[in-house]
């Protein structure tokens, strides 16, 4: 029955027996405020053109806010969106514009092939579920360089070890071009973390932002990623800001708690003393 609710299960067989793990998948996509995603994430969707990449580990909520920002196209402009997605877990309903989604194995091949094809489907926009491999890798960077706005995910904790995974997937010799490409191409990234709020009753999202100015791409280019944490730091007013700062700004709010911060941190020392907490 179309009421009965959408689910996403995987089943496997585990000492001798089977185990299942099932997902409720809500049938309203949901928005960038019902997330509490910082307000600069909905500036994403305004971009021409580029790469804008949600980040983070499995099971952290890149799937909500990449439907997210596809639900805001739909509803403020008409565009051609397509997706490819493993599988398709929200359903967009028709707005101002045509989302065309498509399944791996189901309506295409892989993510590298559908994206290949997608360049002559004339989509304005593109979400690639995952950028699996270097292939996938290629052809999303292609497409956002051909004038296509291109979202994706890649299952990392940061902003610049986003950068270094995308470089390390080419060989050393191809290296050089593949940062000269991704300094041109790249738009934004949102890296986020899920920390169960201060009640114990929810999921809460902590979020590391940052934007591809031109120093940034400069660092790119130079081999200089290192640097870009230190870039989040000073880069507040246009919107950055490093997870450390979105955790110290949920546990001043309350929240969560300063306990569940920690547990997400990336340099839980930086946290504690953003959060004046002594060692």
């Amino acid at each position: 029955m179309p009421s009965a609710g959408r689910y996403r299960g995987n089943v496997f067989r585990a000492r001798g027996g089977l185990n299942g793990i099932f997902r409720v998948i809500p049938l309203r996509v949901p928005t960038i405020d019902s997330l509490v995603l910082p307000a600069k994430v909905k500036e994403f969707v305004s971009f021409p053109h580029g790469l804008v990449l949600v980040t983070g580990p499995a099971g952290q909520g890149k799937t909500c806010t990449l439907a997210a920002l596809i639900k805001l196209i739909n509803e403020s402009s008409a565009k051609h969106i397509l997706t490819v997605e493993d599988p398709i877990e929200f359903i967009h309903p028709r707005g101002h514009s045509l989302i065309n989604q498509r399944a791996v194995h189901r309506d295409t091949e892989g993510f590298a092939s559908a994206l290949r094809a997608a360049l002559r489907e004339d989509p304005d926009v593109i979400m690639i579920g995952e950028l699996r491999d270097q292939e996938t890798i290629s052809n999303a960077i292609r497409a956002a360089e051909t004038g296509h706005l291109v979202f994706g995910t890649l299952m990392t904790t940061s902003a610049h070890k986003t950068v270094d995974r995308i470089i390390d997937a080419y060989p050393a010799n191809q290296q050089s071009q593949v940062r000269t490409m991704l300094s041109e191409s790249l738009r934004a990234i949102v890296s986020q973390k899920l920390v169960r709020n201060a009640e114990g009753r929810a999921m809460v999202a902590a979020t590391e932002i940052l934007i591809a100015t031109p120093p940034v791409a400069n660092l790119i280019r130079e081999a200089k990623t290192f640097q870009i944490p230190s870039v989040l730091q000073t880069g507040r007013a246009l919107g950055m800001h490093r997870l450390e700062e979105s955790l110290r700004d949920l546990a001043k709010l309350g929240a969560i708690t300063a306990e569940a911060a920690l547990e997400k941190a990336n340099d839980p020392r930086t946290l504690r003393e953003l959060l004046g907490i002594r060692p």
